[in-house]
């Protein structure tokens, strides 16, 4: 913690000629970001890893993001130790683009290198992980602007590749695609008062069966962020964050039988930082587990890590 916070520090200060306008955390009326993540199937691997929305409300941007994970799980049946590292780490490219003042289109694509170490060996894939698109659209915005509610609806177009063997192991999610199109509605409330803000959202995927006839289990997200402005100038603001974020897996579904031990849930604390610099941004954060139930108990979440830069356009 106290070399990611170090790191962070020493990144800012050599940023230092910056200013506020058209960058991924700036919103006008001193909001810096709005945080919503999405991660696909149980055990947060398959499809696209993690899609945030961190630029909701904000100006056109492009940017790539940086997604690390560490699961602990079963490394057989015969071992009742969760023993079995499982690294998920995803590159992501993502963008905004508005198309009117109420109507923007985001998009991402991920590029997934993930590795579990087995007793027979490490096993590792990598690749093209899925295409994600998305409509926003701003519902209600307050004269004050203290207020703020947008929604949307996605798909997710299956370029990722899907192994039907993957799905045998403890964790069928090692993968790069789930294979199938993907369907998304998202809502986001945003509460914001001087240097403090609130954010809220929730998002809810419909995962359809593939041509392998498997089907990953429904999924529904939720979280909570609170922001503090530690600094602004003309040129510069860096913000504080802390919150949780919660996930909510169905079971999956195997030639349309409900499949045993792929359900789930899963509750994160997280805090971070974000900063802008001219049409620099760039943020980080840090998810650690107070609960975690996944696959019967034969997956553990132990830790999740993010770092973006975004450029405005």
């Amino acid at each position: 913690m106290k070399k990611i916070f170090l790191i962070l520090s020493l990144v800012l200060f050599n940023l230092n000629q910056a200013k506020t306008i058209n960058d991924s955390l700036y919103i006008p009326n001193d909001l810096s970001e709005i945080l919503f993540n999405e991660c696909d199937a149980c055990g947060c691997a398959a499809g696209n890893g993690s899609s945030g929305f961190e630029s909701l409300l904000n100006p056109q941007f492009i940017g790539i993001k940086y997604f690390a994970q560490h699961y602990k799980a079963k490394e057989n049946l015969f071992v009742n130790d969760l023993t079995q590292d499982q690294y998920f780490n995803t590159i992501q490219l993502w963008a905004k683009v508005p198309l009117t003042q109420k109507l923007s289109v985001y998009a991402s694509l991920p590029f997934h290198f993930h590795e579990k170490k087995t007793l027979q060996g490490d096993i590792n894939i990598n690749g093209t992980g899925d295409f994600n698109l998305m409509g926003i659209y701003k519902l209600i915005n307050s004269k004050d602007n203290m207020h703020e509610l947008n929604g949307g609806v996605g798909v997710k177009v299956p370029l990722g590749k899907f192994d039907e063997k993957g799905v045998s192991g403890v964790n069928p999610s090692f993968q790069l695609g789930t294979g199938s199109w993907d369907y998304q509605a998202v809502l986001n409330y945003r509460f914001q008062k001087n240097k403090v803000s609130v954010l809220l959202n929730t998002d809810y995927t419909i995962k359809t069966e593939n041509k392998k006839h498997y089907q990953f289990g429904n999924q529904w997200n939720y979280s909570a962020t609170g922001f503090y402005q530690i600094f602004r100038n003309e040129k510069t603001i860096i913000s504080g964050k802390a919150g949780f974020q919660g996930e909510v897996y169905d079971r999956n579904r195997q030639y349309k039988e409900h499949l045993p031990k792929t359900a789930g849930s899963a509750l994160y604390g997280k805090m971070g930082f974000e900063a802008s610099f001219k049409k620099l941004s760039m943020g980080t954060e840090l998810m650690l587990p107070t609960y975690t139930n996944l696959a019967g108990g034969d997956i553990e979440a132990k830790s999740r890590f993010s770092v973006f830069i975004n450029f405005g356009i």
